[in-house]
């Protein structure tokens, strides 16, 4: 198994890691206590019902007693295994509908959501017609399109469920970006400002007059502080390792006390919709 772990995906690692535990005829119970975590947590690490840590994987290995290099390999497959990106092509190719299906059974099983988003309205947030104009970036058929835009709006249910915790984070420029016609930006903005009146919704905006601590470099999602999706031009990517999702924890609390609330917030983005209102009249 040396030399191979390095290309190795959660499910063999979760298998290769089982059976260095058999083949050292340790018990299970034994491995979780030297490795300080549960014997069901060590458990579902075999059984790749949770992606383990680098730590993690260093400590099962040293409670087994592999050599250092077989750790070093595991060690290192951990971290890989991580960080998973898939590109945007191979998404389409699957079906970028399939990717909103994906997403939908993501927020169906967390209880907390942190999205930082300083580019586009977040899409759980989105009006059918701004869904519509940034899918068409994506130059997707007509019937991709449509089922795209359907999964979408199904995802929104989402946002009616008061047991789970949604705190969105955009930025001013996210408001003022022109990705439909001022009439539909502003519909877009009365959308976010009402959805903001939920109780287990939280809704902040960065306002750029604002002296800022931190850089607004890319949105990211945060589910439950086990998991991270981040968009970048390329692909999406996925981090799990603890160490790194608490780096984007510790970024959206930080924009998270740098941003308007409540009524501030929604009195900003009413002066930026009434300025596209005005703009529609006159245009």
């Amino acid at each position: 198994m040396v030399g191979q772990a390095r290309s190795v995906n959660r499910a063999q690692l979760g298998a290769a890691l089982r059976a260095l535990r058999v083949a050292s005829e340790k018990e299970a119970k034994a491995v979780a206590r030297s490795a300080l975590m549960s014997p069901s947590k060590l458990s579902k690490i075999e059984n790749a019902k949770l992606a383990p840590s680098a730590t993690d994987v260093e400590r099962i290995l040293t409670a087994i007693g592999v050599s250092d290099e077989v750790k070093a390999e595991y060690t290192e497959a951990a971290r890989a295994s991580a960080t998973e990106a898939t590109a945007w092509r191979l998404l389409k190719r699957m079906g970028v509908h399939k990717g909103q299906q994906a997403a939908q059974a993501l927020e169906a099983q967390m209880s907390t959501l942190r999205l930082f988003q300083p580019a586009l309205v977040p899409g759980l947030l989105q009006t059918p017609e701004y869904i519509r104009a940034i899918l068409r970036r994506h130059d997707l058929s007509e019937d991709a399109l449509n089922r795209t835009v359907n999964g979408r709006l199904e995802r929104q249910e989402v946002l009616y469920d008061n047991t789970k915790s949604l705190r969105f984070i955009i930025t001013e420029p996210v408001l003022r970006w022109r990705i439909v016609p001022p009439q539909m930006m502003a519909a877009q903005l009365d959308r976010v400002a009402s959805l903001s009146r939920l109780s287990h919704v939280d809704i902040r905006v960065v306002p750029l007059e604002a002296q800022q601590q931190d850089i607004a470099n890319h949105a990211f999602v945060i589910r439950d502080d086990r998991m991270v999706t981040v968009e970048t031009v390329h692909a999406e990517v996925v981090v799990t390792d603890p160490r790194d999702v608490d780096l984007y924890v510790d970024k959206f609390e930080g924009f998270h006390r740098a941003a308007l609330v409540g009524e501030d917030m929604r009195n900003l983005i009413e002066d930026i919709r009434d300025n596209f209102l005005q703009e529609q009249e006159t245009g």
